[in-house]
């Protein structure tokens, strides 16, 4: 009988955790092991964090990567990573560092390297960017802001919802770091030349104003053509293809991707 494989999900900026559910339940029934870990400093609740912004601040890059592989160390063997938005980039890291047996990156935050600065990712990042004192702390999106950046493709009764139950507060350095990545620091530095990694699949929504889909683009084109490295598109999508009423479609997809890369 062959063993069951495992999946960590991987939550991006501004997102709890928990927001993986429908996922988890999906995946769980077609037969995968699933974990969803928080970022360090994560309470275990969307209440909990915005009680308590003060455990997120001033989280790294590095240390965030670094708290997922230590979980995943502790594995029988190295589990596919599935992660949206910054996650997605994080999975990318893990992957190039041979802790995945593959990984998938929804609509994932630019690694270094990717320059494309799309006037829409300026206006997602503004509320943490526009003001450097923030580097160490952490940044809550308005309704408004969410709608923006997130659910500009979703009603409003939607959005409220998504808003209301998966949005927490988020540390701001990650964010710094990608932004100054060309330039300087090695943070968000991505192993795209690794030959021994698993396959790849990341994806992008048409219409996703946080990480339009040239910055997913611009990134497959960096990996070596000789792994398996796969980009989807889904048209008519913002960026929240992972969890708003859209999500069985992206999570299928992943799974029909999964299958026939053997995973």
């Amino acid at each position: 009988m062959e063993p069951t494989k495992t999946i960590v999900f991987i939550h991006g900026l501004w997102m709890h955790s928990s927001s993986w559910q429908q996922w988890m339940d999906y995946f769980n029934e077609q037969g995968y092991n699933t974990l969803n870990p928080g970022w360090p400093g994560h309470p275990s609740t969307v209440a909990d964090c915005r009680s308590n912004p003060a455990t997120i601040a001033n989280r790294g890059v590095t240390e965030i990567v670094d708290s997922y592989a230590q979980i995943i160390n502790t594995l029988p063997e190295p589990p596919i990573v599935i992660g949206h938005s910054f996650g997605g980039l994080i999975a990318q890291i893990l992957l190039g560092q041979n802790l995945a047996s593959g990984g998938i990156a929804i609509n994932p935050a630019p690694m270094k390297g990717v320059w494309q600065l799309p006037l829409s990712v300026l206006k997602a990042s503004l509320p943490v960017l526009g003001n450097p004192f923030n580097f160490k702390k952490t940044n809550s999106l308005t309704f408004k802001q969410f709608c923006y950046g997130f659910a500009n493709t979703l009603s409003e009764k939607e959005a409220r919802e998504l808003y209301e139950n998966c949005t927490i507060p988020t540390p701001c350095k990650p964010l710094f770091q990608a932004a100054t990545a060309s330039f300087a620091g090695s943070e968000t530095k991505v192993n795209t030349e690794n030959t021994n990694r698993g396959p790849l699949l990341i994806t992008g929504g048409e219409k996703d104003n946080q990480a339009p889909p040239i910055l997913g683009k611009a990134s497959i084109k960096k990996y070596n053509s000789s792994v398996i490295s796969d980009f989807k598109l889904f048209d008519g999508r913002g960026h929240s293809i992972a969890i708003d009423n859209g999500w069985k479609e992206i999570a299928e997809y992943s799974h029909s991707w999964l299958k026939k890369n053997g995973l």
